[in-house]
């Protein structure tokens, strides 16, 4: 679902879209673990430094969206309140049965942190002190549920119009997608965010919080934090009745 809201976001027309840079700081820079699936840009910056500057430079010229992960970054983020002075940060949330039983299908070698929830939590509990107030969280469920309401609700909370036409993807996927197009497959040959749009925790039924010793021990350690999270996340938005 990241990655659907990264297309609604993209298909706008309005922003410059980046597609999680700071992954590359994670898995390429730091060497974290290899990723899978994963297809590197040779002229993409590895640094923090480098890729804050790139994403700085390419606001100067107008507005940026990028999706990213706090596990990548919320430590340099913590520590880097100028940069984040700049951003406007929501977070998307989603249930950690099915980001592990997902994402597990496309690495076995999954980690703790890979299952994001606690470093989104630090996250925003940190810039619910900086700025004052809770930043928006959006849930994954609810936007599948209710695709117009919840983005309404989101680009308000964001301080952005909402255009219609977002949701409906007629534009050809991007081209960095290729690099991940592994994890990505479904968002690109869809063209729109559907009640029934598959996610990747339905395509095999026999893969379950049970199918490695290490995953219902993962769901158990996140479970709070979704939770916390969740008590923050938006309501949809109905459309004005004029």
């Amino acid at each position: 679902m990241s990655t659907a809201t990264e297309r609604i976001m993209r298909e706008r027309g309005d922003l410059r879209c980046f597609h999680e840079p700071f992954m590359y700081l994670y898995y390429v820079g730091d060497g974290v673990k290899e990723m899978p699936l994963f297809e590197a840009d040779p002229d993409h910056p590895t640094s923090y430094e480098g890729i804050r500057g790139m994403l700085l430079a390419a606001g100067e010229a107008g507005p940026v969206f990028f999706k990213d992960m706090s596990y990548y970054i919320a430590d340099r983020m913590m520590a880097d309140e100028a940069f984040t002075r700049r951003l406007t940060n929501t977070f998307l949330i989603r249930d950690p049965a099915k980001t592990i039983v997902s994402y597990y299908r496309k690495d076995t070698n999954i980690r703790l942190e890979e299952i994001g929830l606690e470093d989104q939590w630090r996250h925003f509990e940190w810039l619910a002190e900086l700025l004052g107030a809770p930043p928006p969280v959006i849930d994954a469920a609810d936007i599948q549920a209710d695709p117009a309401g919840m983005i309404r609700a989101w680009c308000a909370a964001a301080g952005i119009e909402f255009l219609p036409h977002s949701l409906e993807w007629n534009s050809p996927p991007p081209a960095e997608w290729e690099q991940v197009s592994g994890w990505h497959g479904e968002v690109m040959a869809s063209d729109g965010i559907a009640r029934d749009m598959p996610d990747g925790s339905d395509r095999e039924p026999s893969v379950t919080l049970d199918s490695a010793p290490q995953l219902r021990r993962y769901y158990e350690h996140h479970l709070p934090f979704y939770e916390k999270l969740r008590k923050h996340r938006l309501a949809p938005v109905k459309p004005e009745i004029r």
